[in-house]
């Protein structure tokens, strides 16, 4: 059925509960995974005068060492699972973007993310990042709440 799975991660509690969903899904069915996590651009995050006490090669180094960090911890669970797992860090794109270009570009027939859950006020001004995902793939996506 699946062959290639796609982990989304942020690293959060709740994404830790969809990759864990994940690794079992593709040992139970042979697959292999991707794991990805997305760093938004700069400017989507730092703005205004914050900008000069936070330089972009700061903000830069930073996430890639979260990033590291993340997917580290996904390798080593995929490797516990004994699930074989590449990783990407994909950056300078809106989270839902930068998913959707990983399965995309790494042949992935399934996604599997989290839902933060948020309802009311916080999902209209926030938007929902596995909404976008849900909505634009091309590919079947796993939510796990």
């Amino acid at each position: 059925m699946f062959k290639h799975i796609l982990l989304a991660t942020d690293g959060s509690e709740l994404a830790d509960k969809a990759l864990s969903h994940g690794l079992q899904l593709a040992k139970t069915l042979g697959a292999r995974v991707t794991a990805v996590t997305v760093t938004e651009p700069w400017a989507a995050v730092i703005g205004g005068e914050a900008a000069y006490a936070f330089p972009i090669e700061e903000y830069e180094k930073s996430m890639a060492a979260n990033a590291k960090e993340i997917l580290d911890k996904v390798v080593a669970a995929a490797k516990a699972a004994g699930v074989a797992c590449e990783t990407v860090h994909v950056t300078n794109k809106m989270p839902a973007e930068g998913i959707l270009d990983a399965a995309k570009e790494k042949g992935a027939d399934l996604i599997v993310m989290a839902s933060h859950g948020r309802s009311g006020l916080m999902k209209l001004l926030l938007g929902s990042q596995a909404n976008k995902v849900v909505t634009q793939s091309e590919v079947p996506v796993l939510i796990c709440r």
